[in-house]
């Protein structure tokens, strides 16, 4: 897919040494809290106001929007400070609504984007409409090819202008997140697809408004194209999702903060240090995968063994002892516990299958 659009060039032109800003509530409540936080977005670097019209709840009974008369609210938020309106449609019913109030930015969201019968709707009743923006979210479930199967179906219309927001996966493990960013699937979407821009929605990776500015660093560091960031004029009295809300001023201080990195050196003696340290990582993970490679040898080994004197695949006790050692050698030399876990849980269903292939009892 080929993003041949104004889309880029206009974020291209935008940045000027800072990322696209996006901000606004989660929702929409009332006309004068669309219209005191829109105007209190103003004089900074934010140049789309983003406010949930209809919102998606997990179960009945939350609140869910106030639907459709939020639309004339977001017109005048664009005639008074010239914003951008920007909102989220999960069917082609709020895409008519959004198009009969001149709304010319749409999102798709997590959870209509991993339902492929909603996300073909949504791209008939846009079909044509080639000065629609239109960005998907990542689906709620880690699946990198449903993400790309969503922003398919809407360029297939004929929308050119498609981005793409990471708002983090749903996850069972416990986590410090809300939604972990599981950034290995952004980043393999950017390789795939490296003309699509993508943004970061670190309110809903965070859930909580700490960590918002590490996250939105991150993403830049990665060179994202810019931030979606919710902001309420008064969060804590917010109608949803009240923790990862942050105020205007708190909004700009953030934005202000954020440091957009050069894709690349530019002196040549840095860019020989740093093709020497990157020739050093490659030689170092070359012996990584000998190590493994090494490692499953001795496990087909075991599997061996096992099938002789007829021992099933899955000794819990030693899977323990092998994993807390693995976490307390993260700790003392500055590994992240949440890495090594990780990767040790990837090993061992590794070696599983390899005892298993080798024809150990199940």
């Amino acid at each position: 897919m080929e993003n041949r659009s104004v889309f880029r060039r206009w974020l291209d032109a935008m940045q000027l040494g800072h990322p696209l800003t996006i901000a606004g509530p989660c929702s929409a409540e009332t006309e004068e809290q669309v219209l005191e936080t829109a105007h209190a977005l103003t004089g900074g670097r934010v140049t789309v106001f983003r406010a949930g019209v209809w919102k998606p709840r997990t179960r009945p009974g939350n609140f869910e929007g106030v639907g459709e008369q939020a639309l004339p609210w977001l017109v005048r938020v664009k005639k008074e400070t010239g914003l951008e309106p920007f909102i989220e449609v999960a069917n082609a019913k709020h895409v008519d609504k959004a198009l009969k109030f001149g709304i010319k930015m749409l999102w798709v969201g997590a959870r209509t984007s991993a339902n492929p019968f909603a996300v073909q709707e949504i791209a008939e009743a846009l079909r044509g409409l080639r000065d629609m923006i239109v960005m998907v979210k990542n689906p709620v479930n880690p699946d990198l090819d449903l993400w790309i199967g969503a922003v398919d179906r809407i360029y297939r219309a004929g929308i050119e202008n498609i981005g793409v927001i990471h708002r983090g996966f749903s996850v069972y493990q416990k986590s410090p997140y809300r939604n972990k960013p599981k950034w290995q699937i952004p980043l393999n979407f950017k390789r795939l697809l490296p003309s699509v821009p993508m943004i970061i929605d670190p309110s809903h990776i965070c859930g909580r408004r700490d960590c918002i500015f590490d996250i939105a660093q991150m993403a830049l560091e990665l060179q994202y194209d810019g931030v979606m960031i919710e902001s309420h004029i008064h969060p804590d009295a917010a109608w949803s999702d009240a923790k990862q809300q942050v105020t205007p001023e708190v909004l700009h201080d953030i934005i202000r903060r954020l440091i957009v990195k050069k894709p690349q050196a530019e002196e040549d003696r840095l860019k020989q240090d740093l093709n020497e340290l990157r020739r050093h990582i490659d030689i170092i993970d070359e012996q990584i995968l000998e190590l493994f490679a090494e490692r499953m040898k001795v496990v087909r080994l075991i599997g061996h063994i096992k099938k002789q004197q007829n021992i099933s695949l899955l000794q819990p006790g030693r899977w323990e002892v092998v994993f807390k050692r693995a976490v307390e050698f993260a700790a003392r030399n500055g590994l992240s516990e949440e890495f090594v876990k990780t990767l040790f849980s990837v090993i061992h269903e590794e070696s599983l299958m390899q005892q298993k292939k080798n024809g150990a009892k199940e």
